[in-house]
């Protein structure tokens, strides 16, 4: 059964985000905002920076404000100042990733003001823009999300939202999964990597791939076929994999730019699943200096040693 999912407080806080923005660019706390403005198909958003108290008019947050903002910070976007403080519009799963990228030495708290915006969801990548949230049309990650207010951020819209209350719809993904023998899942994902066209957008769209030269493009030597062969199509996702355990932030942006509809937003929460149970640990507001896979303690789980 299709239920709605209340939104009306995004009205309210888009109001809020304006004038917070005109507020700080206008006394200088900020010399650039990054954020949401309307595009031009009817619904949709898409992210927008702003340096000028006058735009500030042009924010919105809508349930299509579905892009994570925090990979403006790390891709050395032209439109970004390299001097002052910048202002950036955050979701739960957003401030995760700043989190993360804050503990990896990539960003400074001083050099950052946080606008937190409370979120009920947004649409998934399946449907159209200016489609109601529902139940059925919300992303899959937000029926996982347990950030639905942002802690930490400099503003928040006073408004809270409504927990969706949905299906875990990864959850019950990764049980079916599980319940599969090992050459079965081994099967699945072969048929889901053999998909890869290795237009490597889910590199592009993650705030944690911020290296300047990827190890999958060296040629010297080469550790990752870069044709998209079968080989080198599963060394990439699970390369890719390992890199992020510990450290994504659940944004799904990588699975949302996938032409090829392979779900690897699925294969991350199920490497968050495994190191929360076998090291306690995920992905969140702390800003921590070492995840579980880059320290080692007398506790770590050493039943893998024969």
């Amino acid at each position: 059964m299709t239920k709605s999912i209340d939104t009306s407080i995004y009205a309210a806080v888009s109001e809020a985000i304006r004038a917070e923005a005109q507020r700080i660019l206008s006394d200088g706390t900020v010399t650039a905002i990054v954020g949401y403005a309307a595009a031009r198909r009817k619904g949709s958003a898409q992210p927008i920076v702003i340096s000028s108290a006058d735009d500030a008019a042009k924010l919105i947050f809508t349930p299509a404000c579905v892009n994570n903002l925090a990979v403006y910070l790390t891709k050395a976007k032209k439109e970004i100042p390299k001097k002052g403080k910048v202002g950036i519009v955050v979701k739960g799963c957003d401030l995760k990733a700043l989190s993360g990228l804050m503990g990896e030495s990539q960003l400074k708290r001083e050099d950052l003001y946080l606008i937190g915006v409370p979120c009920a969801g947004v649409l998934a990548s399946t449907v159209q823009p200016a489609t109601e949230l529902t139940s059925d049309s919300i992303a899959p990650k937000c029926t996982e999300c347990d950030a639905q207010l942002p802690g930490g951020c400099d503003f928040v819209p006073p408004q809270a939202p409504l927990t969706p209350g949905q299906t875990r719809k990864y959850a019950a993904e990764i049980a079916r999964l599980e319940a599969l023998t090992p050459a079965e899942r081994w099967a699945y994902w072969k048929e889901q990597f053999s998909k890869c066209i290795k237009c490597y957008a889910c590199r592009q769209v993650c705030p944690f791939c911020f290296c300047e030269q990827c190890l999958c493009d060296r040629n010297k030597p080469q550790m990752v076929d870069t044709t998209p062969r079968p080989a080198g199509n599963t060394a990439w996702h699970i390369v890719r994999a390992m890199h992020l355990a510990g450290r994504c932030a659940g944004c799904a942006e990588c699975e949302r730019v996938c032409p090829m509809d392979i779900p690897l937003n699925l294969l991350n929460r199920k490497m968050a699943k495994e190191l929360k149970e076998l090291y306690d640990y995920e992905a969140g507001f702390e800003v921590n200096d070492k995840g579980p896979l880059n320290s080692y303690t007398e506790k770590d789980d050493q039943s893998f040693i024969k």
